[in-house]
């Protein structure tokens, strides 16, 4: 039987897409963790509500696109700080596995005001893609699949960019490497921790609006932040570089089980990936080792 490599590249292209969303998500996961050593299992939650606010803003304020956007963008920042302020800060000092907990409940009650203010109905995100037909060659790309990728490129080189020059990037880096160090330069950790989070919904919520705008918006989308969490474990919880390779390849990975295997496969091939690098690196590909003396 010979091998299809049409369909091979049409489902690699769209792995691709997939993948690029995973990385830009797990940026935002990385950033909260990195930071304030926070594992975040609502990051997904906070995607759905991002894509939510921008529907909101377009639809039932009745925005322009171009505006609903940025506006979503911002509100969703100033969600975020909101949440660190009343639900995490009050936890420092607390044991890591409180704080794992805060956020889990976080993310039912994040689900929760969605329905009570959308309902659980499935939703469609406002056109701002171009829809026309895209080949690659002889393999066709979803226009929004196509387009998403790019978009998401350049999301995630601004983030890099921003994180490498701006003050309060430097200050997130310095904070995440030796808060100790930080407060001695005076450093305002607090604020840095918020920070944290602000700029992580932000990325959150470009995330949601572009998964939003391919697949359609609904209150399960926070089932997103699970592919998310296998990203930012395998390729290790504190590592940008991680975050950007592992989401690259589960999409990948992803794409090629549910092409050739069948959709229901999909999950199997991503956790077994997730085990198989555990076992031979239990940091991730690209995480900080920590030795500890016993």
């Amino acid at each position: 039987m010979e091998f299809d490599w049409l369909f091979f590249a049409e489902i690699t292209l769209a792995g691709l897409g997939t993948g690029g969303l995973y990385a830009l998500t797990a940026l935002a996961f990385v950033i909260i963790f990195k930071s304030t050593g926070v594992v975040n299992l609502a990051i997904g939650e906070m995607l759905m509500l991002g894509a939510y606010l921008c529907f909101g803003f377009a639809v039932d304020f009745g925005l322009p696109i171009w505006l609903a956007i940025p506006a979503a963008i911002v509100v969703g920042g100033l969600a975020g700080g909101l949440i660190e302020r009343l639900t995490i800060r009050p936890m420092v000092g607390e044991s890591p596995i409180s704080t794992f907990m805060i956020t889990v409940g976080l993310a039912a009650v994040l689900v929760g005001l969605v329905e009570l203010v959308w309902t659980a109905a499935p939703r469609r995100m406002p056109a701002f893609l171009p829809d026309e037909a895209i080949f690659i060659g002889e393999a066709f790309v979803p226009s929004k699949v196509f387009y998403g990728f790019f978009v998401t490129a350049l999301l995630i080189a601004i983030v890099l960019l921003v994180f490498r020059y701006w003050r309060g990037g430097v200050a997130l880096r310095a904070t995440a490497f030796d808060q100790a160090a930080a407060y001695s330069m005076g450093i305002n950790v607090p604020r840095v921790f918020s920070l944290s989070w602000i700029v992580a919904a932000m990325i959150a919520t470009m995330a949601g609006i572009l998964v939003g705008a391919v697949g359609g918006i609904s209150p399960s989308m926070g089932i997103f932040g699970l592919s998310v969490l296998v990203v930012v474990i395998a390729g290790g919880l504190d590592s940008v570089l991680g975050a950007l390779v592992a989401g690259l390849a589960i999409g990948l990975i992803e794409a090629w089980a549910s092409g050739f295997l069948g959709g229901e496969f999909k999950i199997v091939a991503t956790f077994m990936i997730l085990i198989g690098v555990l076992m031979i690196r239990p940091y991730g590909l690209f995480g900080t080792r920590e030795i500890e003396r016993l």
